[in-house]
Formats: C-alpha cells, structure tokens, sequence
C-alpha cells in the first residue's frame, strides 16, 4: 500500500508479542504529509468559530427559516451573523441570572431550528456543557441523561415540553429551569411549578438578562464544550466528552482536504439542516458552515416536506444518512419505471455511456455533458438544482445506491465515516475518485490511523490484505466518557482509540468497513460467525430491505428475520400465480423458499461457507423501527431488542428446521 497517492506510512507495523495481537503500519492523509494542519490563529473555542464568523462576516445570512403565512409555508426568511450574535448575547446573560455558571450543565431538547443553535452558542460562550437531550430516545433515556449530566437548565422545542414533564419528579433533584423554543401554556406553567421549577417562554426568557452583563470567561482548548450521549446498542446511554480542541482540530483537517481536492466552502455555501443536531456529524458540520460565515437552512421537521424544504432553499451541500439516500434512489426508479418504456431505455443507455466514461477516469461533470442536460439534470433539480457534494455519514451506504447516484446526481457523493467518540469525520471518501465507491476513503488529515489484528476473527493487519479493529489517534479524539473512567480505559488505550469496527485497507489507501469486532459468535460445531459481514452480504439482494442474521452455540446453523422489498415480493407473487396482499404473501411458505433461494443464490455467488448460509427464515412486512426499539436513532440494528422482540419466531424456526423429516 506504501505506494499509493492518498496516504503515508509514518510507522512501521509491529508482531505480536507478550499475548498482544499485531499491529498493522501507522497511516495518515497524503495532505498531511509536511504535519497536521495548524488550527485557525486565534481560534481556541468552539465560541471563538462563531465570534470570529461574526467579526467577519456580520451581515451574511446566519440562521433560515421558512415563513408560515397562513398555514402555508414560503419563503427562507434570514437572521444575519450580527442579528443572531445579539440574540446569543441576551441567551447568555439570561442563563447566568438563573444561577447557571461557567461549567454548568445545559440540555437542548427537540428537533433542529436557529432557537437549537443560538442556545448552543450562549452555552459556548459562558463556557457551559452543551447537553442535547435526544428526539428519538423517549421518556426514558432523556430521564437519564438530566440525571447522569445533573442538567440544570433545558432548552426545549415547545411540542417537547410534555416529553420532558414524563422525566419528572426524577430529574427535578437537578433540573431548575425550563427555556421553551416557542411558547408555554398555562397548565404548563402550573406543572413545572408544582414540582418547583421555574418555565419560561422564549420571548420572555430573552428579557431576563436585560441590563445584566456578564463576563464572557476565558476558555481553554481542553474546556469541554459538549457531552453526547451516544445510543449504544447495549447498556445505558455513554455520555462522550468532546472538548473545544477535538471540534476545531476537525475543522482545520476538514478545511485542509476540502482545498486540497479543490471543494473549498464558501460564505456562498447553503446547508439544509435536518439530521439531528444532538448528533455528532450535524453538529460538526454546521460548526464548519459557522466557520466560513455560510447560511444554514433548517427544515420544517417532517420528512413528507424535506424534498419541499429543499426546493426552496436550494442548499449547495447536502447530508444525508443511507436511509434517506436509499429512499431518493426507490423514488428516482419508481419514478423511470413508471415514466414508460422508451424513457426507460434512455435513461438506462445515457446511464450506461456516463458510467463507461467515469470508470475511465473523467470526472462526473465531464463525463457526458449531454446525458447530464437531457436526462439526469432533472435529479438535479429534484434536490435544489446547486447541490455540489452529497455526504453520507453514521451507517454503510449500499454500494449500488452510492454508484447510482455518482451518476445521477450530477454532484460529488462522498461516503465518511467516524464516531462520536473522533468527533465524527475520521475517513470521507474523496470527489472523482470512483475506486472508492463502497468504501469510506482515506482518513482526513489530522488523525493517524493503524489497524490491529483480531485473532479469533482470522483478521490480520500484517497480511498482504490487512484487515484488523480499527484504531485512531490524534486531537479530534473524545477526552473520556462522562463519570465512566472504566468504559474509557477499554477503548482508550495509550492515546489510541479503538473503534470496534473491522476496517481492510485498500491499495490505494482508502478505508473499507467490513466488520464489527463484538458482533462474532459461535455456532455448536465451534465455527465463528461475523454476523455484520454477512449481512451486508446479503443485504445486497434485491428482494430485501433488511436483514437480521441470529445464530447461537447451541445450533449448528443460522436463521434470519427479512423484511421482504414490497415491490419484489408482490411482482414474485402475480408471477407466480400466488394471490394476497403483502401481509399475507409474507406468511406464505412458498414466498419464504422463494426468498431463501434468493438468499442462497449471492451465498453461493459470494463463496460462502456451508455454515454462513441462512437455513430458516421469517418475513416481517413491518420495517425494523426505533419505535419499537429495535435500531438505535443512527439505524443500527440492537441485537439484544431483536432477539427479545423475535424470540417465538426464532424458536419457532429452529424447531421446524430442526425436525427429522426437515
């Protein structure tokens, strides 16, 4: 791999010795070649990025939000970096004349809006602990999170504020003061004083700085300036530490591989904020906008309107997670297939001859002007017509989606990778560059990265493929975890971070996920089972959305829960002569063989092992959902949850399959 463009070797690999495993090179970004990129001068903080910002830029629009005028929404109506600093300043005092000082501890609660932002930048500027309470974690976690951060101060979106009274009497011991994004009904008001907490309404809550001023404090690098708290997919919520160093630190490296491939951000640059800002990838994104004076957009919260939201705002950069990515790729075929024939085969010629010339080597916005024109430019204009940069971040993007879209789109699309814990983006795929698809590319340049081998998975980081636990070190790294020094020594050890995820390196220096190191078990003849890699091996069969794979070491074989593709099952079904609606063909035997066969087809395409291929499965036409606690908020499946919720079935299939005449 040394000879590559895209990243340096600064470390030898090392052999295993003393019962530790291998330890693959030390990489890093060939745009760091000459050393890590300095931070800005003079920016230490995560306040000093938007005072800074303000400084420069005090007339370009900051924070957007669309005018409801009659029931009907219009226009993006504009506050200035100035007219928002002023807000900010006011926030400010007000949390400090509720006796919250420097230190202290602030929830935010609900979805993204400029009220989200200015409360974090008063946080950032009385060197508070911003703590986002999540949308998607229910009564329960928020509870936990007011009274493991001893929040004493929540801001709070108004439709939320029901939420937060289900926490009480607990959190109360902690919490002081609510701050409503809008406003607050009387019985509201009656509630929280009855457990003796003061609420305020937004506009009112302003007025009671006024005539106070508070001294900004001095803040350090190593300050705080955030606890997230991660969904782990097991356990209680982790609250993660990220220090005002890891967010600008990023910021610099961000800044650094955007110029280096030739993307610079503007101040001209528009972002359409909807992924959750109590996230790690949203927050570090819009901080980076912040940073070069650019606008920020928020969406109206429904995702029947996002595409709405967009075509008004018309953003030049957008994120995005595979899900929401996967449904513009069903709509966009739905869309060709129902457009006729003849369109059909345009499409699927002009798609052919731009991909034909991109495998080439031309970049997207040369590689056939004319299709761009005739056929794709109106998948341009279905996301603002200015997009210039998809970035998919938080799960695996399938790689027939990412390709597509490399095509379509008529933008980069960028595939990242990163934790909360390294402050979000620690790999980003780079523009033009298509042997990269189904990876995450090569790391960004301010952190060094090396692989360890993981013995009992056969992954080795020295082997002439290395494959091995993912590791990271550098600045953007999190500084522990909230009041769980013993979780931090697990994963943090001698400043390297190890992420659980198992990563092979490429030959030309990018990154691609294969694995996850805790999901492995062993089946009763004592064969392991990467359970993850499988499944992202046979989620690429067309006739699924979904797949959960289950074994255990009392069973010689695995079993599956699939959430059949609608579409694919129903035309299976009227090919078939199998009559019923997608409910009942779910329950249909013959639709499970079907499915099955479909299954063991890519085993066998793939070279699976005997024991890798899935011998029972049960369909559920219900798509695995947060609502019923059975993905964490970033989409990642909670195999504790599934097993629990699907253990009849489970059951049931190893009964069946395991019958003498089966």
């Amino acid at each position: 791999m040394a000879g590559n463009n895209f990243v340096i070797e600064v470390e030898k690999g090392k052999d295993a010795s003393d019962g530790q495993p291998s330890i693959g090179p030390v990489y890093r970004s060939s745009f760091a070649a000459n050393g890590f990129p300095a931070p800005i001068p003079g920016m230490e903080s995560c306040w000093d990025i938007f005072r800074m910002s303000v400084e420069k830029y005090p007339d370009n629009r900051m924070l957007g939000r669309r005018q409801i005028v009659d029931g009907k929404a219009g226009k993006y109506v504009w506050q200035t970096y100035r007219e928002v600093y002023d807000i900010v300043i006011k926030v400010g005092n007000s949390i400090r004349s509720c006796d919250v000082v420097e230190g202290g501890k602030c929830g935010i609660y609900g979805a993204n809006c400029p009220e989200w932002i200015i409360s974090m930048e008063a946080c950032n500027a009385h060197g508070l602990y911003c703590v986002p309470l999540y949308d998607t974690l229910g009564a329960g976690a928020v509870e936990f999170i007011i009274c493991h951060a001893e929040i004493s101060i929540a801001f709070v979106e108004e439709k939320k504020i029901n939420e937060l009274f289900k926490t009480f009497p607990a959190s109360t011991e902690h919490l002081k003061t609510i701050v409503s994004f809008g406003k607050v009904t009387p019985e509201q008001k009656a509630d929280a004083e009855k457990h003796g907490l003061k609420i305020y309404p937004w506009e009112e809550f302003l007025q009671l700085g006024e005539n106070k001023n508070y001294d900004l404090p001095v803040k350090k690098k190593t300050d705080i300036c955030t606890i997230m708290y991660t969904s782990g997919t097991t356990g209680d919520p982790k609250g993660v530490l990220i220090s005002n160093d890891s967010i600008v630190t990023l910021i610099a490296g961000v800044k650094r591989l955007l110029g280096s491939v030739n993307e610079q951000l503007t101040m001209k640059d528009v972002y359409i904020s909807y992924l959750p800002l109590a996230h790690i990838f949203d927050r570090v994104i819009e901080e980076l906008f912040i940073s070069h004076g650019a606008s920020i957009g928020f969406w109206r919260g429904d995702v029947k309107l996002l595409v709405e939201d967009i075509g008004e705002l018309k953003p030049s950069i957008f994120c995005a997670v595979p899900r929401v990515l996967d449904r513009i790729y069903s709509g966009l075929l739905q869309k060709i297939s129902a457009g006729g024939l003849l369109k059909k085969k345009m499409f699927d010629l002009a798609y052919t001859y731009k991909y034909y010339n991109m495998k080439k080597g031309h970049e997207h916005g040369e590689a056939s002007p004319i299709c761009d024109k005739i056929v794709f430019s109106k998948v341009k204009q279905g996301l603002g017509g200015n997009v210039r940069l998809i970035l998919s971040g938080a799960a695996p993007l399938s790689t027939h989606v990412e390709e597509f879209l490399r095509v379509v789109a008529c933008c980069h699309v960028l595939q990242g990778y990163g934790l909360t814990e390294s402050c979000a983006g620690s790999f980003v795929s780079l523009p033009n560059e298509l042997s990269m698809l189904g990876t995450v590319g090569p790391p960004v340049p301010n952190i060094d990265v090396r692989l360890e081998s993981v013995p009992e998975m056969n992954y080795d980081a020295l082997a002439s493929t290395p494959r091995g636990e993912i590791c990271i070190k550098g600045n953007t790294l999190f500084s522990g975890y909230y009041k769980r020094e013993d979780l931090t020594r697990e994963v943090l050890i001698d400043g390297w971070f190890h992420t659980g995820d198992i990563g092979e390196w490429q030959p030309n220096g990018s990154m691609k996920i294969i694995d996850r190191k805790k999901n492995i078990f062993k089946l009763s003849q004592g064969e392991y089972v990467a359970v993850e890699n499988l499944e992202n091996i046979y989620g690429l069969v067309s006739a699924i959305d979904s797949i959960w794979i289950y074994g255990n070491s009392f069973e010689s074989f695995l079993v599956a829960v699939v959430n059949p593709n609608k579409e694919a099952l129903e035309s299976w079904g009227a090919d078939n002569n199998v009559s019923g609606d997608f409910e009942s063909l779910c329950q249909n035997p013959k639709a499970k063989e079907f499915i099955l066969g479909e299954l063991a087809k890519t085993g066998k395409e793939k070279k699976l092992k005997g024991f890798e291929f899935i011998k029972a499965v049960h369909l559920d036409p219900m798509p695995f959902d947060m609502e019923r606690d059975l993905l964490t908020p970033t989409y990642k499946k909670k195999r504790p949850q599934l097993l629990k919720y699907y253990q009849s079935v489970i059951d049931e299939m190893y009964k069946s399959a395991n019958k003498p005449n089966a």
